[in-house]
């Protein structure tokens, strides 16, 4: 007997913490640890109650709160765009008033040279239509779909406009340079051309209507071979392009109009 009570003595307690375990083990089985969160919720939520911070609960409707502001925000942006546009479109006569597009694609791979709007053939939209923006010239219809159409950017690198400075008349071809500006080289070896000068299309353009604005000259390269060349701050904002203004292509008629009568006897020589 005594020998039995030593062994409990110097086994009992080891025992019993076995026994706890097992017992704690079984437990969180059957009730698949429901009981040990009851125990952690218990523990925690008098320090829970000291912090300051916003709860889950809290920051949740913050962060909806926060998206409706954003699409509210987006929502009367867009509207403030589309008025200005309709704005824009009403001044225009009856008979020439433009088709108005919104952008709804673009890739990143062809952001400067190339975008999709939502108005196609449905609307009357052909290829060779005029785009225009805030600003001034965008590009070219490229290809048309029954509700969409593909547009050829002033930026694009393959671009070319016939482009005149309109405090001289001296002009050039407009080319673009996969960015917010564009190089202008001159027909004349030595232009008279300076920094601010403002550039429109010519007279010359064979795909676009004269007077169009496109940018200002932002540095000039004289020495260039073998023609002079100008950097071209576009005035559109292609870079963030949305709402856009598509115009029917200009007719024979209308080209002949607006050509020179030194134009008209060159072109006949």
């Amino acid at each position: 007997m005594v020998t039995l009570r030593r062994w409990w003595d110097r086994k009992g307690l080891q025992i019993g913490l076995l026994a706890l375990i097992l017992g704690s083990a079984w437990v969180l089985r059957q009730t698949q640890g429901q009981l040990l969160m009851e125990v952690y919720q218990v523990m925690t939520r008098p320090l829970e109650m000291l912090q300051t911070g916003p709860s889950p609960e809290e920051r949740l409707k913050d962060a909806r709160f926060l998206e409706l502001q954003t699409r509210i925000a987006d929502l009367e942006s867009q509207n403030q765009k589309l008025q200005d546009l309709l704005g824009y479109i009403e001044k225009q006569p009856l008979s020439s008033r433009p088709i108005p597009g919104r952008v709804v694609g673009r890739s990143a791979d062809h952001w400067w040279q190339q975008v999709t709007i939502n108005r196609g053939s449905n609307m009357g939209i052909q290829e060779g239509f005029v785009v225009k923006a805030d600003g001034g010239l965008v590009g070219l219809v490229e290809s048309v779909t029954p509700n969409t159409s593909r547009v050829l950017l002033i930026s694009d690198l393959k671009s070319q406009v016939g482009v005149t400075v309109s405090r001289t008349s001296a002009k050039g071809v407009l080319r673009g340079d996969s960015s917010a500006e564009a190089v202008l080289e001159f027909y004349e070896k030595v232009p008279n051309v300076r920094v601010g000068d403002l550039v429109s299309t010519s007279t010359y353009s064979q795909k676009f209507p004269a007077g169009l604005a496109v940018g200002r000259v932002k540095s000039l390269d004289l020495k260039k071979l073998p023609t002079s060349v100008a950097k071209v701050d576009l005035f559109p904002p292609i870079r963030s392009l949305d709402w856009v203004a598509v115009y029917p292509k200009p007719t024979n008629q209308e080209m002949e109009n607006q050509e020179s009568p030194k134009q008209k006897v060159q072109k006949f020589n």
